[in-house]
């Protein structure tokens, strides 16, 4: 059961990771493409008050996203329901970790925040110590580096 187990979360792990990966270089080319990296300038050397603003927009721009999903599903629309909920997650994400990399500095001197990012960073860094031990870990980062 424990393989089985590990094996799901190296294939997490590495989907995670690609999208990550992914997310953020299509939020650097986005930035580009749209000209903000003026403001992103600004952004990241902005204070913490404002850096904790700026990173509290992605949730206020998911967040009507999420209730819109919730009307869907309670419409029996479920198909369309879990693809805009997919759609909210992927533009969450891209907003968090592009806000998350420009004021990080800023974010952690907020001791709530810093607090829990070391705690998810040392989960995570745990998580990745157990996976990258495993076969179907190793095998799909082969996959990922070829691909």
């Amino acid at each position: 059961m424990k393989k089985i187990l590990l094996s799901l979360l190296a294939i997490f792990l590495i989907i995670e990771e690609w999208l990550w990966d992914l997310l953020t270089a299509f939020g650097q080319s986005l930035a580009k493409l749209l000209n903000l990296e003026p403001f992103e300038q600004w952004l990241s050397q902005t204070t913490a008050p404002m850096a904790l603003a700026a990173f509290s927009i992605p949730i206020l721009i998911v967040a009507p996203i999420n209730l819109a999903v919730f009307g869907l599903l309670a419409k029996g629309l479920i198909l369309q329901g879990i693809l805009l909920e997919i759609l909210a997650k992927l533009l969450g994400t891209l907003l968090v970790a592009r806000v998350f990399a420009l004021t990080k500095p800023q974010l952690l001197t907020f001791a709530f925040l810093r607090i829990i990012y070391t705690t998810i960073t040392r989960w995570l860094q745990w998580a990745h110590e157990k996976i990258t031990e495993t076969t179907i870990y190793r095998w799909v980062k082969q996959l990922k580096i070829r691909g």
